[in-house]
This record gives C-alpha cells, structure tokens and sequence, in this order.
C-alpha cells in the first residue's frame, strides 16, 4: 500500500499537468485567432467612412506583418532573458525552458516571403506564379529590403538551431533596419531620422514583448522561488527604460507624421489616426499593468504575485503588435498644412 500511493498521486500529478498544458494550449490557440482578426477585419473598420482606399489585400499584408512582428519579438527577448538570467545568483540556469528561436524564424521566414512576393507583384496580391517577378525585387529599394528579411530570417533560423544561438542577434538587427528603412522612403522628408525612430522603436518593443514572454515561461520552468523574483525584478528594471524609449518615439514619429495642430482632428477622421489612437490606448493599459506588477513585485507579501498582471500585459502587448502590423498598412496620414 505505501508503494501504490506515491504512484497514483504521481499518476494523478502528470493527469492534472496534462490537463492544464491542454487548458493553456486551447488559451493560446484562441488569443492568437483574436489577435489575426485585428489584421484581418481591422482595416474595414479603421478606414469606414474617412473616404480613404486602401491597398489590395491590405488584411492579408497586415496578417503577414503581424507574423513578422511577432517572429522578431520571441527570439530578440529570449535573447535579452538568457543575459538578465545569467546575473540571477543561484539561478538553475540548466532548467531554462526550451527555445522558441527556431521555429519564429521559420513563421518569419514564411511571412517575409509573402510580403516579397507582394513587392515582387508591385504592391499587389499575386494571383499565381506567373504574377511574381523575382527579378525585379534586386531592382527596386522595397525589393532588397524585402529580401533582406527572407534572408536575415533564414540566417536567424540557422544561428539558432547552431551551438551558439547568441550570434542570431545580428540577422534580428538586419530585420529591424530593413522595417525600419521600409516604413520611411527617400522621398519623405527626413527619412534618415524617420528610419533611426523606427529602428529603436522596433527594437525596444520587441525586447519588452519578447522578453516579458520568456519571462514568464522561465518562472514557470524554475517554480518560483527567489531566483524567479530575482529574474522579474531584473526585467522590470529594463522594461522601464525601453517602455520610455518606446514612448518617447512613438510620440516623435506621430508628431512627424502628423503635424501638431492636425493631430487632434487626424486621430478620428483617418484610418492611420484611428488604429494610431487605439494602439495609444493599448499601450496605455500595458502600462498600467506593468505598474501594477512592478507595485506587486515590491510590496506584496509573495513577489511571483506579479505574475497574475504580467500574464495580462503579454496578452495586451499581443493586441499591440497586432494593431502595429495593421498600422503599417494603411494608408499614411495627411499632413495638413
């Protein structure tokens, strides 16, 4: 009898562990649906009744954009993670959870192919392959951007699958510079400082979505603990500075974007002021729930106690780089004279 115990307590263990992981993967499955339809139904909704057009397959370049987002956001925080990680004392470092990179780098991969084959098309959607020049994508900027990302994922994909998975940094950083370059042509004033905006925008946000996931899902590999509130309170520390950087030039690329005294006016009566707006409130509960976490992580009596908020703000930071991707693809805004 004292045999049989242990063994169905241990039988009963692995059934409740299996039945939560199954509770978290429907939980996964149907907040990333939600998050594709922003892409996919946002852009009716944005540009109703501003008299705006848009792109064909705007919904399918957000979708895809989202998909690009979201690959550079897993591996660039799984990065910043590995290195706070390695200044926790005591840490299990041999306990970490196993590594997203790869597979990111493949969805990336396939989504910067797709967005290719719409440069290759001329901004349009490709019907079949005899629409795609692949040719013309060596002679257009927006064509060796585009396939400046199909091979900085492929790069990615490969140095994570390596024995050093650290040198991924780099194909990531091509990844931001290109998006950044692209979301600012030669022929908008400024684009240099528009571009330069870009790029630590990028960047910051990833590593803030990016990291605070791999956060949470090492807290959960080492159970807690004082290591695993060591680990938090290192993150928050750093997701400060880059929730300032993000402030900081985001407001400046608007302002840029949409002169001061239009901004009131283009926040409701533009597509690209409207998702603006939207992704202004969500950043804005992001930053409560991040204030609250930091409260939890300071005063109350268990510090993990963050967690409970930190798992919300991965899911609004989600809605956020969803909205981003939407955002790019609209129409930009009017600047009013």
């Amino acid at each position: 009898m004292t045999l049989m115990r242990p063994t169905a307590e241990a039988a009963d263990a692995d059934d409740a562990g299996r039945h939560s992981g199954a509770v978290r993967a429907v939980a996964v499955l149907a907040l990333v649906g939600l998050a594709a339809l922003i892409p996919l139904l946002g852009p009716r909704a944005a540009l109703h009744g501003t008299g705006e057009a848009a792109a064909p397959g705007v919904g399918g370049i957000a979708l895809l954009r989202m998909i690009l987002f979201a690959a550079l956001c897993v591996p660039a925080g799984e990065l910043l993670v590995t290195r706070l990680a390695r200044r926790v004392p005591g840490a299990p470092r041999e306990q970490a959870p196993r590594s997203w990179a790869a597979c990111a780098a493949a969805a990336g991969f396939v989504a910067a192919l797709g967005l290719a084959s719409v440069v290759a098309t001329g901004n349009l959607l490709p019907h079949q392959l005899s629409d795609i020049d692949v040719g013309g994508l060596y002679r257009t900027r927006d064509g060796k951007l585009a396939l400046l990302e199909v091979n900085a994922f492929m790069a990615a994909g490969l140095c994570a699958a390596s024995r050093r998975p650290g040198t991924q940094v780099w194909p990531l950083a091509a990844v931001a510079a290109a998006e950044a370059l692209r979301a600012h042509p030669p022929t908008e004033h400024g684009p240099l400082v528009g571009s330069g905006l870009t790029l630590v925008h990028v960047t910051c946000a990833a590593l803030w979505a990016g990291g605070l996931l791999y956060v949470l899902r090492m807290l959960r590999k080492w159970r807690g603990g004082r290591a695993g509130a060591a680990l938090l309170g290192l993150y928050a520390r750093v997701a400060v500075v880059l929730l300032a950087a993000i402030t900081a030039t985001g407001l400046w690329s608007a302002l840029r974007r949409m002169p001061p005294s239009t901004v009131v006016d283009q926040l409701t009566t533009t597509a690209y002021g409207r998702t603006l707006l939207a992704k202004v409130l969500l950043v804005a509960a992001v930053a409560v729930l991040a204030l609250w976490a930091r409260v939890r992580l300071r005063r109350a009596p268990d510090p993990l106690s963050a967690c409970s908020p930190a798992r919300a703000e991965v899911v609004a930071l989600g809605l956020v780089v969803a909205v981003s991707a939407l955002l790019t693809a609209l129409p930009l805004p009017i600047r009013w004279s």
